[in-house]
């Protein structure tokens, strides 16, 4: 006689087996894509749309300890942080191995270190594009900027431009994302002077007539994903949102928004060029110890041009996406610098109570 406990215990283990098997397949079949510089600003909603979209994700850091928190965005074991360098070839290679697409966020506002522009944006995107074809790579997708220009004198735009043109030539496929001021909850732009609206009355500012054409940061981050998954074909994309605005409105939108009265003061620029040179010259004096992301030269050179898609350039009309106007937005992050912070709306409220 048979026990039907014996059955019952037999069928148990090959259920599990059959369910193992099942999701080692499954986990064979899923597509995956490395992303550089994934933890950091764009790259993290890029990540967080291709693990909703059931890929595998690697996110390459150089700090994958301070990058844990990319790994709720799929599920166990479905977005890891590596590390990885993207100035050695066998680092860039070892995390870039199986993968079907990769996507290069990885730049810098300000030189560090062995960190130059030349180093990351120009070498960097280059190797990681060579890579890839070497490598077999289906898709690849480079972040870029409005204003890249090899004739530029800029380090910034210039090696910018130089970065396209180097991934170009390695993958000519590959899709070139360029987009103006990205904003977003975590973004350096609108929560840095809304910082200094809290600590000062007045906001000095350079380049205050230029104008901007801020994008937000999810939707720079649909883009990437349409070139990964291949619904948009590779090229050249410059990417603005539905607001044209000059520095100085700009610095007012977010005024209105944090609810807060501060005189906007757009200086001179051989005013910011004095200013920038002290401070490279304190980084200089203290051997690296002070690291100048304040205000340097090469940063009032982009200040002094219009940062807006250019007139005939492919977009998001070609991508089949619409931007995010930025009233939609800046409430949800930038409420933290208003005087009462998240009691404003409440004290407003209250306001309307007592009047009536």
């Amino acid at each position: 006689m048979i026990s039907l406990r014996g059955d019952t215990s037999l069928s148990s283990s090959v259920a599990k087996a059959m369910q193992k098997q099942h999701l080692n397949v499954e986990m064979q079949m899923t597509k995956l894509v490395t992303i550089y510089g994934g933890s950091g600003f764009v790259g993290r909603y890029i990540a967080r749309r291709m693990a909703k979209a059931g890929w595998r994700v690697r996110v390459a850091t150089r700090n994958p300890n301070l990058a844990m928190f990319v790994k709720p965005y799929g599920t166990v074991g479905q977005v890891e942080p590596v590390f990885c360098n993207i100035r050695d070839d066998a680092s860039v290679r070892a995390v870039m191995k199986g993968a079907d697409a990769v996507v290069n966020c990885v730049g810098v506002l300000t030189e560090k270190g062995k960190n130059s522009f030349e180093a990351v944006q120009t070498e960097g995107a280059g190797r990681i594009a060579r890579i890839a074809t070497e490598e077999g790579v289906a898709k690849m997708v480079h972040l870029s900027a409005i204003g890249a220009d090899a004739e530029s004198d800029s380090d910034y735009a210039r090696t910018k431009a130089q970065g396209e043109a180097a991934v170009l030539s390695a993958f000519p496929g590959a899709m070139i994302l360029r987009p103006s001021v990205v904003f977003g909850s975590e973004d350096e732009f609108f929560n840095r002077f809304g910082h200094m609206a809290t600590l000062t009355p007045v906001l000095p500012i350079f380049g205050g007539k230029t104008q901007f054409q801020p994008v937000y940061v999810d939707d720079v981050a649909q883009a990437a994903v349409a070139g990964i998954t291949g619904d948009a074909p590779g090229g050249i994309y410059e990417l603005g949102g539905p607001d044209v605005e000059s520095l100085s409105s700009l610095m007012q939108v977010m005024l209105k928004v944090i609810k807060r009265k501060r005189l906007v003061m757009n200086q001179p620029f051989f005013v910011g060029k004095i200013l920038a040179g002290a401070f490279g010259a304190l980084q200089a004096v203290s051997l690296g110890l002070f690291h100048n992301s304040i205000l340097t030269g090469d940063q009032l050179k982009n200040l002094s041009r219009d940062n807006v898609v250019s007139e005939g350039a492919q977009g998001f009309a070609q991508l089949g996406l619409k931007p995010t106007a930025m009233e939609a937005i800046l409430p949800d992050y930038l409420w933290v610098y208003r005087p009462s912070g998240q009691y404003a709306a409440i004290k407003d409220s209250a306001k309307g109570l007592r009047q009536s």
